[in-house]
């Protein structure tokens, strides 16, 4: 089989292709809109990029990009049933686990002496809010990842990090601590113009060898000076979202920048699903 490369009609992202898929409908990875696969070149020496149409539409002219991210169809004989199956066992593994913890009786303590009880002690913080110490959490290699059943919490440039507001505006997520003005310290991943449609249900996952990559800022304070540092490869990024429900759509992140101060960002948000406003006819 030969191989071409072909432009999406809507974002401009170049694909890479065999030519025993021209025609086919595919999903272009980056603004996840379905566009059909154009015919084959006729010849092998072909340098031009091909211009693919979005499915249902006209087509579009292309939009030059100076990066590629190779997207091959499915190959019959994938094992994604049996890759389905693993996990499916490992989830049943780890309830059963779960379910003996509970059902198996504990021991009762001994009581202790109302004497030696404390009478200045201070309630443990609510584990939901706390932020994670460290960088115990980093890691870019996502088979080992997970993602912790608290508020998306972490470290940002070697300052702790806990996401008090998400919003998810025109196919950008943003993470922020602090609820109004400027993004001064958060992480904002651009998913070039993706609506909230679109990402519901979806589960993202981005290795660190990824060739190309949504683009992930990350904003910190030193002083009163604002600093930001952008990745579009290299770091490992998981996200899972739900279904739009209300204007809010919640989901887990488990995301590692390549930076040296080791920044990463996991737990669950809930976004809350900002529309633009529609243009005014000109009168």
């Amino acid at each position: 089989m030969s191989e071409f490369k072909y432009a999406c009609p809507v974002c401009g992202q170049r694909i890479q292709c065999d030519s025993a898929h021209s025609g086919s409908v595919m999903e272009c990875p980056t603004c996840f809109q379905k566009i059909t696969a154009p015919r084959a070149p006729a010849t092998a020496d072909q340098k031009l990029i091909l211009s693919s149409k979005k499915v249902d539409a006209p087509p579009v002219t292309p939009v030059p990009s100076s990066r590629e991210t190779p997207l091959r169809p499915p190959r019959p004989g994938f094992p994604i049933a049996v890759l389905a199956l693993l996990v499916l066992l490992v989830f049943a593994g780890g309830l059963v686990f779960l379910l003996r913890q509970r059902l198996e009786p504990k021991p009762n303590p001994a009581p202790v002496p109302v004497a030696a009880r404390p009478t200045n002690s201070v309630p443990a913080p609510d584990a939901a809010q706390a932020t994670p110490p460290g960088d115990t959490r980093w890691m870019l290699d996502l088979a080992s990842a997970s993602f912790p059943d608290a508020k998306a919490a972490g470290r940002i440039h070697g300052q702790d990090f806990q996401a008090e507001r998400a919003v998810l505006s025109s196919g950008t997520l943003t993470l922020r601590q602090g609820a109004k003005g400027p993004v001064a310290f958060g992480l904002v991943i651009n998913f070039s113009g993706v609506q909230a449609e679109v990402l519901a249900g979806k589960t993202i996952n981005i290795t660190s060898n990824a060739p190309l990559a949504a683009r992930v800022t990350l904003h910190w304070q030193e002083g009163e000076q604002t600093l930001k540092d952008t990745f579009d490869t290299a770091y490992a990024l998981r996200l899972q979202f739900a279904d739009l429900v209300n204007n809010r759509i919640s989901g887990s992140i488990y995301f590692c920048a390549p930076d040296e101060a080791k920044s990463y960002v996991a737990g669950t948000f809930v976004a809350e699903v900002r529309r633009p406003k529609p243009v005014k006819p000109k009168q």
